[in-house]
């Protein structure tokens, strides 16, 4: 068991990368000098993926698009290279050829390696034909692709799109088949020395329930990789969108600027009462329509007055979709102006306006024309049309998803990759040894401690830190086991102990309670128990609560120690003076258990066993009502333990003798209990003390 790391094998990984990337770009080079019919630039994916495994395959996929689109950008002065965005292509191809290769599709020359050859066409000639359609529409970007898409278009087809995804898998049938062919001789006579250890990826774990750390951790990096990409998408996407729709409406703003100063404002009014008899409309007319016709980006130019009942056209320019209106006809506001209106009709400017409706989807920018006075007498109107933009924005998102889905799948093998050597394998040997690992007696301690000495895990990192601080942490166990087990046990004896002594201290003192700190813990358990077998309060009654509550039951008259004998073993009544007294107890009870918390250093003692000590002490005589003492809690503002304890104490004080009464009978205290449901006690717990009838009648049948 090791927890090396073999670096000799990197370095067969890494010299396996270089040569397929110089493979596939000379290969690519022959193709264009000798001007085949074919790409051939992933030869040297398709080997490097099928000798040494994903890592190698798909970083020689991306990293040739990379290189590529460099040398095309920078040497031959492409600035509109689409290699790039053919990334996922190859490193899809790779992952394809990896995955196939791990199955022996690959082992020798065979029908079954048609299989992934149709994989490689479906991926090269179907995405890629996708792919070159989202950036260019109608073209395959090479002559004799394009011709052959062609002559399916008109022959077979008749649509654009599918005949040239047709003629791309055509095309790349005999491109793949040879490519395959050449990287499965490469595979082959490829110096077996040099071939590293391949690495694989379990993808059948990935279907199981239980992940192991190699597919949690793909998982995890393609979750942050794909939450980085999205917002990365949205975010780019949304400021391009912004930029351009900024643009557009600053054009459109511009022009309707420019097409202002055309206009004499004072002569406005008359243009809308006599039209082409006024002065000067007739030349604004013809201005208008050249400057309609100087821009393919202008959809509508016109110029409307803005009054209470609508638009009244003064201008507007014919286009061949849409005649213009006539001078002085009314036209009703859109949708898209309505909260614009206010501001128009003050003459004010307003920002650039985007809408969508039955003249399509446009950015309309109004500017106002004033006259001499200042007054605002009209608006011009510059609609830009949006396809251009929603065009743009296509070609875009195609641009980005391509380049960062070829980016994510990069990153996720390499990660997973980089995580199997020097996590994974390390982590595994911990594992299993920890596995291993027991300590029920001295004898598989001291086999631990052997087990642990016998690993060696030198990685020089944090796995080696931990193989370190596990080894510390061992021995530290075995030296120190026999300590805490001894501590566990002092402090169980303290709980124990502490509970009889504080209730011997109390049952000594008060002379009439007789048994009552024995019969209440028994009623505080039945009722617990009926709570669980109900499902009553099951938020919080479970058998860790009981067990909590039934310990620390005897503790609720603590508070007695306080009260003088006296008052305490008075046989008759009290005074009301001497009632007051009595009811301290409770509070007295509630501090001296928060004394001793302050002793304890527990925290599971302090709030679980001692804190509900401290709720029955302090709160076991308030009412469900909030009459009660000493607080005046009412319903669930009063502790569920003290509102067990509550029907418990009440209960066994009615059917035990006291010095100053005799015991009632079993029935008519029970219908007591019943009748204060809802006034005194909650009805929850005397529906549960009232279910458990029998057993409260065997618990009294001791007491007599």
């Amino acid at each position: 068991m090791t927890g090396k790391i073999n670096k000799h094998e990197d370095l067969k990984a890494f010299g396996l990368i270089f040569a397929g990337i110089l493979l596939n770009l000379a290969c690519a080079e022959l193709a264009k000098i000798f001007k085949l019919p074919f790409y051939f630039d992933c030869i040297g994916t398709i080997a490097a993926a099928i000798t040494g495994g994903f890592m190698p395959g798909v970083l020689v996929g991306f990293v040739t698009n990379i290189l590529i689109s460099f040398y095309n950008f920078a040497v031959l002065g492409i600035h509109d290279d689409a290699t790039i965005y053919y990334c996922v292509v190859s490193v899809l191809i790779a992952l394809v050829a990896a995955a196939f290769s791990q199955q022996k599709y690959f082992k020798k020359i065979s029908f079954k390696m048609i299989v992934p050859v149709l994989y490689f066409v479906v991926l090269g000639g179907g995405l890629g034909s996708v792919i070159t359609w989202g950036l260019y529409g109608n073209t395959m970007g090479e002559e004799l692709a394009s011709s052959l898409a062609g002559r399916i278009y008109t022959g077979f087809v008749h649509d654009a799109f599918w005949a040239q995804l047709y003629a791309g898998l055509i095309m790349d049938i005999p491109d793949k088949l040879i490519s395959t062919f050449l990287a499965f001789l490469i595979y082959r006579f490829y110096p077996k020395k040099l071939k590293p250890t391949r690495d694989k990826i379990d993808l059948a774990a990935l279907a199981k329930k239980g992940f192991s750390l190699s597919t949690k951790i793909i998982i995890c990096v393609a979750m942050i990789f794909g939450m980085a990409a999205a917002v990365v998408t949205i975010v780019s996407f949304g400021q391009f969108r912004k930029t351009l729709v900024d643009a557009e409406g600053g054009y459109a703003m511009e022009t309707a600027k420019f097409a202002a100063t055309l206009i004499d404002g004072d002569m406005v009014d008359e243009y809308l009462r006599i039209k082409d008899n006024a002065d000067g409309y007739n030349r604004i007319v013809r201005y208008y329509d050249l400057i309609w016709k100087s821009s393919d980006r202008i959809r509508y130019l016109y110029v409307y007055q803005i009054r209470e009942d609508g638009c009244h056209v003064v201008f507007d320019v014919d286009t061949p979709e849409v005649p213009g209106a006539e001078t002085g006809e009314v036209i009703e506001f859109e949708k898209a102006f309505e909260k614009f209106l206010p501001d128009l009709l003050a003459g004010k400017e307003i920002d650039v306006i985007e809408s969508d409706d039955e003249y399509g989807w446009l950015l309309t920018a109004y500017y106002p024309v004033f006259n001499s006075k200042g007054q605002c007498k009209a608006y011009v109107g510059v609609d830009v049309s949006m396809p251009n933009i929603a065009e743009i924005e296509r070609i875009f998102t195609i641009k980005i998803t391509t380049i960062l889905m070829g980016f994510f799948i990069t990153i996720l093998t390499v990660s997973v990759y980089l995580a199997k050597r020097f996590i994974v394998s390390p982590v595994n040997s911990l594992a299993k040894l920890a596995g291993d690992f027991a300590y029920n007696d001295d004898e598989a301690r001291k086999e631990a401690l052997e087990s642990i000495n016998d690993i060696e895990i030198r990685t020089g990192d944090e796995i080696e830190h931990l193989y370190e601080a596990m080894a510390k942490t061992t021995r530290d166990t075995v030296d120190y086991i026999t300590e805490t087990q001894r501590k566990n046990e002092a402090i169980s004896t303290f709980q124990s102990g502490m509970i009889n002594v504080m209730a011997d201290l109390v049952e000594s003192r008060d002379q009439s309670t007789g048994t009552h700190i024995k019969n209440t813990s028994a009623y505080v358990e039945i009722i617990c128990d009926e709570l669980i077998k109900e499902g009553l309060y099951s938020d919080i009654v479970n058998e860790e609560y009981k067990t909590n509550v039934v310990s620390s039951a005897p503790m609720h008259d603590i508070g007695k120690i306080k009260i003088s004998d006296a008052i305490l073993n008075k046989p008759g009544k009290f005074t009301p003076e001497e009632f007051e007294i009595m009811k301290t107890h409770a509070a007295e009870g509630a501090k001296i258990i928060s004394t001793v918390k302050k002793t304890v250093e527990s925290d599971a003692l302090k709030e679980d066993y001692l804190g509900e000590a401290e709720n029955m002490a302090h709160y076991h005589h308030e009412k469900w009502n909030g009459k009660g003492y000493p607080d005046g809690l009412k319903g669930e503002e009063i502790p569920l333990s003290a509102r067990i304890m509550a029907v418990a104490d009440v209960f066994d004080a009615l059917v035990a003798e006291r010095v100053y009464k005799p015991a009632m009978p079993f029935d008519k205290a029970i219908s007591i209990i019943k009748e204060s449901s809802g006034e005194h006690f909650d009805p929850v717990i005397v529906e549960a003390f009232l279910k458990a009838e029998d057993k409260i009648r065997a618990v009294t049948a001791n007491i007599h």
